[in-house]
């Protein structure tokens, strides 16, 4: 145990050492205990691989926690957020000790699970366990798709390592599980995690519930593994640590044997110092073991605040020769840098969206066409001009149309734009936001509208951490036909919808489809996801409807010709077909209706009210929305005087032409509940 030191002495060795990893269990136990709030024994536990990683591994530098090149440290057992928050502070972060002292408080820095954009030093967004290790192999994988990209003979300005920390709790999550099969296959060599494994989680030992080999789970992943006895060993861990980053062709598990709570004398090895505080007697009991002074509250030792300083210093001047190796390469290659720096700045190449195409009736069959067609084709005429796109689907691109024509796959032993996310639409996600955070690559996933099911924890963290990952979700509703209610989605409009800063958007026909896409990648404040079609729709040609004014979330596609409308008719996405079919028939009986395309509520409710006014005139009460999913939500925008045409039942095996009949999704119950809405105003 460590010793405080007294005013005439010094300390150093491993005397010192200990001293620097005390202060961080002891500045987690104040912590928790002054908020009343939290997890202290994993920090505790963790204390000494925080400290050999962030001492001796980890390229970081505290004073500038954006540059392109650092290691990237996860923590996916976000619980234990006073474990890195005290790191950050004692390496010389921008996190204060009073930033410390308000752990958990309102408007504070140092939130109860690490946010990324909130804190400094915190690169990804960490609390639903398992996310953060599905996050690590994101990181990972942008990685290796910018070295590919950037580096050149010579010049490998893209060279780093995704560290990270995980639970018990982590690796029983199926999310953890799918990431971690994925990054076997693809031989990330440059991912390398720590298992703590402490055995204990809140509801006591991890016996009652978990007994597997994790060893053995790992290696038959493809995982490098090697163990740590004694998680207070830190030459051991720290062997550990080199003969993990020494691995290249494999990621690497380091299984560390660990105590919770540690040195706590009557809670260690508890549940207990799980998840609540240990109490102000434990507190100074264990302050006690430590010889701290058991009345002092977030000491921290000048020899421990120096030496940790110092780890900072020394790790800033990795930094320092990455800034001379990249002025070498941007001598010699000024295009590649300029691409470098813009990727890195999100800022999209000039004349990406030149080639976004314009689709006429004469261009498809029948004169319809898909919109998930209509989205590959899109896709591509970008990809060719951005090359920071990259993605794929999960076992899906034959029917998501996701590919990327002419640009290879992303596998073990290639890196290409073409992503095989296999059947793990969990990881997929998580790995999805991870790229995101990472910086220069814009990360796209596909699979059916209804397993983003298995997506949406990863959907509503990137939706916090406000990334811009795109989702293509296909086969949008009933109309998709055969497959059946267990794959027609209902409340999934609804839901998402209700989802904080997330964006989707339900385009009516390929060319709204084509300015989706356009809409999607110059939306950078968060997720944006679209939904679409897998039958064919009627192209809207552009000489008869005009622009398409996607971006706007909603508009007036069609007015009559003649006279003000008397009712307006709402429709997203295929159901867009059937207002302008309703409009039509309520023209043979001299009623004036408008259409309005609402491809995205959530953008259009962004546009001042003024332009909603236009597009929604408040005079005009009688208002029929039409869309073949969950009612829940349109009365915004039909008010009390209207009707919504939806469904609140589950679908059905049939065509989808019949399903769309059966289930009353007609131009022909629309005009109908339209003349009722203007009789019942007479």
């Amino acid at each position: 145990m460590s010793s405080i030191p007294t005013k005439n002495a010094t300390l150093s060795g491993a005397a010192l050492d200990q001293l620097c990893i005390d202060t961080i269990r002891t500045l987690s136990m104040d912590a928790v205990q002054k908020a009343d709030s939290g997890h202290p024994g994993t920090p505790m536990a963790l204390a000494p691989a925080a400290y050999v990683l962030f001492s001796k591994i980890l390229r970081y530098d505290p004073k500038d926690p954006a540059w392109p090149d650092r290691d990237r440290f996860v923590l996916s057992c976000g619980h234990a957020s006073m474990l890195l928050y005290s790191v950050l502070f004692l390496s010389g972060y921008e996190v204060s000790l009073d930033d410390i002292r308000n752990f958990r408080q309102f408007g504070s820095i140092t939130p109860g699970h690490p946010e990324v954009g909130v804190t400094p030093g915190v690169e990804v967004t960490t609390g639903p366990l398992g996310q953060g290790v599905g996050n690590a192999v994101g990181l990972a994988i942008a990685e290796r798709l910018l070295a590919k990209r950037f580096n050149r003979a010579g010049h490998a300005v893209v060279d780093h390592r995704v560290w990270g920390f995980c639970s018990d709790g982590d690796l029983m999550e199926g999310v953890a599980s799918e990431a971690a099969s994925l990054a076997g296959h693809l031989r990330l060599g440059n991912l390398q995690l720590l298992y703590d494994d402490n055995h204990i989680t809140i509801e006591g030992d991890t016996a009652l519930a978990f007994d597997e080999d994790v060893e053995k789970r790992f290696r038959a992943y493809g995982w490098h593994v090697t163990r740590v006895a004694n998680a207070n060993d830190i030459d051991a861990i720290e062997r550990a640590f080199r003969e993990a980053a020494a691995e290249n062709s494999r990621p690497s598990l380091v299984i560390s044997r660990s105590r919770i709570g540690y040195p706590a004398p009557h809670k260690m090895d508890t549940a207990e110092a799980h998840g609540s505080p240990l109490g102000e007697d434990e507190v100074r009991a264990t302050k006690k073991v430590l010889g701290w002074p058991e009345d002092e509250h977030f000491l921290v030792p000048p020899e421990a605040l120096a030496r940790w300083r110092e780890a900072g210093k020394k790790s800033a001047e990795r930094h320092a020769e990455w800034n001379k190796a990249f002025a070498a390469y941007e001598r010699k290659y000024p295009g590649l840098a300029r691409e470098f720096r813009d990727a890195f700045a999100g800022k999209l190449p000039d004349g990406w969206d030149a080639d976004i195409p314009t689709f006429r009736p004469a261009d498809a069959k029948g004169g319809k066409l898909a919109t998930r067609k209509a989205s590959g084709k899109t896709l591509n005429a970008i990809a060719k001009r951005y090359p920071a796109l990259a993605g794929g689907s999960a076992d899906l691109a034959p029917s998501t149309d996701t590919l990327i024509d002419g640009e290879g796959d992303f596998e073990s032993e290639s890196t290409g734009r073409n992503f095989h996310w296999g059947v793990r639409e969990h990881a997929m996600g998580a790995a999805l936001n991870g790229m995101a955070a990472h910086g220069g690559v814009r990360p796209y996933g596909a699979t059916f509208f209804i397993f983003s099911d298995y997506m949406r924890p990863s959907v509503r963290l990137a939706a916090l951490s406000e990334l811009p990952v795109l989702y293509v979700w296909t086969h949008d509703s009933v109309g998709l036909g055969e497959d059946g209610p267990t794959h027609q989605p209902i409340e999934h409009l609804a839901s998402f919808r209700a989802m904080p800063g997330v964006v989707l958007i339900r385009p009516a026909d390929a060319n709204e489809t084509a300015q989706a896409w356009k809409t999607a990648i110059a939306h950078t404040g968060g997720p944006v996801g679209l939904v679409l079609t897998r039958q064919g729709l009627p192209i809207l040609d552009p000489a008869k409807y005009g622009a398409m004014r996607v971006e706007r979330g909603g508009y007036v596609l069609s007015d009559p010709p003649k006279g003000k409308p008397k009712v307006i008719l709402i429709a997203s996405g295929s159901e867009v077909a059937v207002a302008l079919e309703a409009q039509e028939i309520l023209a043979t009986k001299k009623i004036a209706a408008r259409v309005v395309s609402m491809p995205s509520t959530q953008l259009f409710d962004r546009q001042p009210k003024s332009y909603r006014d236009r597009v929604l005139p408040p005079a005009i009460a009688a208002r029929v929305s039409i869309e073949a999913a969950s009612t829940f939500g349109w009365d915004r925008y039909v008010g009390p005087a209207g009707f919504a045409i939806g469904l609140d039942r589950f679908g059905a095996s049939a065509p989808g032409d019949t399903n769309m009949k059966e289930l009353g999704i007609t131009a022909r119950r629309a005009a109908k509940e339209a003349e009722r809405l203007i009789r019942k105003k007479k």
